[in-house]
């Protein structure tokens, strides 16, 4: 009996990892940028900010970055995955950026 609920619990995870592996990510970074842009907003209400706009990244922008505010967490891909980065410049007001970073995978040390 106990190797059954052993062997049934071992497919279910197998499952939920090949549901993960054939778009699963793309729902996982979806809700990881919605869950960003709430808590930014959430953020910028509470300090009387305007809520900030997504800005791709580009190679040599110039950026003003005085304070961190949020940094969305590393998912596990071996692939690149978006990634955002809230800040405030020497302004005081509010920018977010998106761009890519390698995913935490376990074939590139991460």
């Amino acid at each position: 009996m106990n190797f059954y609920k052993i062997a049934v619990g071992v497919f279910a995870a197998l499952l939920s990892f090949g549901a993960l592996a054939e778009g699963g990510g793309d729902r996982t970074f979806a809700l990881m940028m919605e869950r960003n842009e709430k808590a930014m907003a959430d953020y910028a209400a509470k300090t009387d900010k305007p809520a900030p706009e997504v800005q791709a990244y580009r190679y040599g922008m110039r950026l003003d970055i005085a304070r961190v505010v949020n940094v969305t967490p590393p998912v596990r891909s071996c692939n690149p995955v978006p990634s955002r980065m809230t800040y405030e410049d020497s302004n005081g007001k509010l920018n977010t950026l998106e761009y890519q970073v390698m995913g935490v995978c376990r074939n590139n040390g991460g």
